[in-house]
């Protein structure tokens, strides 16, 4: 539930916060949908999708991309991040100022935009044990 805040009384330390019982929380898939579907209009190259469910209990899916400059990387880290928090998500960003790499944790989805080589040298998808998607289509066809 996402928490709203609303002010009773006067003075400026009489807010408080209160939880909306009558939201309906969102669909870990869904939200992996629309993370790939504003990666891919911002033009995010080889977007892989990891299901972390069942493997670790930091997240749900873990999400990474790659942007072609800094430029582009700090784009769509800007872009998704907004999108995240339209969504009611809470989202925190990391490394959005040099913008070779930023993590966005948004609770049961990280993120991670890099630039290719920075991509490449930390290679996430081995790490979790992943067959990145050109060598998958090697191993089918042979």
């Amino acid at each position: 539930m996402i928490p709203t805040t609303t002010k009773a009384g006067c003075g400026p330390f009489k807010e408080q916060t209160i939880i909306s019982s009558n939201l309906i929380p969102l669909d870990p898939d869904k939200v992996v949908e629309t993370v790939s579907v504003v990666l891919g209009d911002d033009k995010a190259e080889d977007v892989v999708v990891i299901d972390l469910r069942g493997r670790t209990s930091i997240a749900d899916h873990m999400v990474i991309a790659t942007g072609n400059s800094t430029r582009q990387v700090g784009a769509m880290a800007d872009h998704l991040s907004e999108k995240l928090k339209q969504l009611g998500l809470p989202v925190s960003t990391e490394g959005a100022a040099q913008g070779d790499w930023v993590l966005i944790d948004a609770g049961d989805i990280i993120v991670h935009l890099f630039r290719p080589e920075v991509r490449s040298f930390y290679n996430l998808e081995r790490m979790w044990a992943i067959t990145p998607p050109e060598r998958a289509a090697d191993v089918l066809m042979a």
